[in-house]
């Protein structure tokens, strides 16, 4: 049973339909159902219901999700260890960056890790889901990700201990072309998926607190917030992005804000690392972390929490 295998059949668990697991899959709809079918075959067992609209898991085969969990992550901490094993960059730091933070914060953390010794990073994308993953596994020494300040989230607290790195805002963005749209009822609009971290952050505390004679037509949706910034630009709808990564096109003038009519929304960003630690080498870098990475004006240091 290959790895990926078992992570195509949980994204279509995770996502509901093969459409949106393929999204998440970074596949093409029509390349991830020739995927999953050999899988079927090469198992010569029917995982998929095709009787029921969308696609989905067999019941038998959902029973089955947490033993998959379980031999995913155990899979990925296989690899990972095999593939350190016989490299010569095997000492290097590894850690995972949500995609809003990869561009904007990584380089300053990168930056301070590498400062004043020969350390090696490796860098991750990934959507917060997936940095989780990542980190579980052992497959990273530490990730990056927003957080909703005062957001309870009791199992992130006992699984991990955090450092509270700087906050930023999730802010409505449009072309200037379209600043005067937002007076209208209808307000063409750029989303992110519900099942991404943003796109709950905008359900939850952004979509609740637009006024009831607005309404958002979505024009275009996509997971990534790089995409969602070159949509904006182009003048396609109002994107709400993190001001890290628009400060300079708000600068320039080629994106203005429209926070004094529409709802905007903090972020902490946080690094997380098992409750448990590390090595010393991965101890040495959490502390540089802490001590050294210095926030420019628009990422707001706040503080560091200690481990419960």
């Amino acid at each position: 049973m290959r790895l990926e295998w078992i992570e195509d059949i949980l994204a279509v668990l995770d996502n509901g339909s093969l459409a949106r697991a393929a999204e998440k899959r970074l596949l093409t709809q029509s390349a991830f159902t020739r995927r999953v079918r050999l899988i079927e075959e090469s198992i010569g067992a029917e995982l998929f219901d095709r009787r029921r609209k969308p696609v989905t898991l067999m019941a038998g085969v959902e029973a089955l999700a947490p033993e998959l969990r379980d031999l995913s992550m155990r899979l990925r901490k296989v690899r990972y260890r095999l593939k350190t094993a016989t490299s010569q960059t095997g000492g290097a730091l590894n850690f995972a960056c949500q995609h809003a933070i990869t561009t904007t914060v990584s380089p300053l953390i990168v930056r301070a890790l590498t400062a004043d010794r020969h350390a090696s990073v490796r860098v991750r994308s990934s959507n917060q889901e997936e940095c989780l993953m990542h980190l579980l596994s052992g497959e990273v020494d530490f990730v990056v990700m927003y957080t909703v300040p005062d957001a309870q989230t009791p199992s992130l607290e006992r699984a991990f201990e955090t450092l509270t790195l700087g906050s930023d805002i999730l802010i409505p963005v449009c072309a200037p072309a379209l600043k005067d749209s937002v007076g209208a009822s209808q307000i063409p609009g750029i989303s992110y998926p519900s099942n991404v971290f943003l796109g709950q952050v905008f359900d939850r505390n952004i979509a609740p607190h637009l006024s009831d004679d607005i309404q958002i037509v979505t024009k275009a949706e996509t997971a990534l917030t790089l995409a969602a910034y070159e949509f904006a630009l182009g003048g396609i709808g109002v994107a709400w992005l993190p001001r890290s990564m628009v400060v300079e096109a708000l600068a320039l003038g080629s994106l203005v804000s429209l926070e004094a009519d529409l709802p905007a929304q903090p972020l902490d960003i946080k690094a997380f690392r098992l409750s448990e630690g590390g090595g010393p080498q991965s101890e040495t870098a959490w502390q540089d972390i802490l001590s050294q990475i210095v926030l420019p004006d628009h990422l707001k240091r706040i503080s560091h929490d200690s481990a419960d």
